[in-house]
């Protein structure tokens, strides 16, 4: 049974290690350089009530975690986060992925935020049908914004507004 809650200090080594191995073997960040323990705890104390962190614990060990993290520091943003989200290599396409982003999502719509923005490798397809289906639209495509693995991506943007 996976259960979705709230990340608490004791899942950073967790969500770090996800996220290292995403930037060791995917282009899902353009992140290049594995990130260290004290890097990422920062990272989570930056997340404050506005910008959750959530997590997916399954059979006693952390599977996923998705987080909403501001978007700019100019005040006219305040309203807008962007959502990121990572599985662990042996719990991908399970669905996993739809319920930390739907969890997500919906914590970011109680805590008052009007729109979140995902950025999207090309060829990701799976994040591109994820999001279509949680009701984010195309929003544009940055062409060749990012190098990695010796080529250089496109990213694809997309957006959900939570109505009012």
């Amino acid at each position: 049974m996976v259960v979705i809650r709230k990340a608490s200090a004791a899942d950073v080594l967790a969500i770090t290690e996800i996220y290292n191995d995403a930037i060791l073997n995917l282009t899902a960040t353009f992140d290049t350089q594995p990130k260290t323990l004290e890097e990422q705890n920062k990272w989570f104390e930056d997340h404050r009530a506005q910008f959750p962190v959530l997590v997916a614990e399954q059979e006693g060990r952390i599977a996923g975690w998705a987080s909403l993290s501001r978007w700019s520091d100019r005040c006219a943003y305040s309203g807008t986060a962007e959502g990121s989200l990572y599985i662990n290599a042996k719990d991908r396409n399970t669905g996993l992925g739809r319920k930390l982003l739907s969890a997500i999502l919906d914590e970011g719509q109680k805590v008052g935020l009007h729109t979140v923005i995902a950025r999207i490798v090309e060829g990701n397809a799976a994040s591109i049908h994820l999001c279509e289906s949680l009701g984010f639209t195309h929003i544009g495509t940055m062409r060749e914004v990012g190098r990695k693995f010796g080529k250089l991506l496109d990213v694809q943007m997309m957006q959900k507004i939570f109505t009012e």
